[in-house]
């Protein structure tokens, strides 16, 4: 399965990161005491889709030894946190 990152998947991994974290909160964190559970839901539900949608799987195609930034994953990472960002603060006033 080969997956491309790029904005728009970025900017999706980060909206999905952004509903699934209040949800693992309430259900594992807190005075739960889920601490195992939070670890694993937050590695499946935040960490897993950030790097297939932002990282990617294949390593950056950069000479070696070149110290150059990755700006198309920069702009990823930017977009990835945007969304989750937006998502929170809507999220957040809907709640009231």
């Amino acid at each position: 399965m080969k997956i491309t990152p790029t904005i728009i998947t970025a900017a999706l991994a980060g909206l999905f990161s952004a509903l699934a974290w209040p949800w693992l909160w309430a259900s594992y964190g807190g005075a739960s005491g889920g601490t195992v559970e939070l670890v694993v839901g937050t590695l499946l539900l935040i960490g897993l889709p950030a790097h297939l949608f932002v990282v990617g799987l294949k390593p950056a195609d950069q000479a070696p030894g070149s110290r150059s930034i990755d700006k198309p994953l920069l702009l990823r990472i930017a977009a990835w946190l945007a969304a989750a960002l937006v998502a929170s603060m809507l999220a957040g006033s809907l709640r009231g």
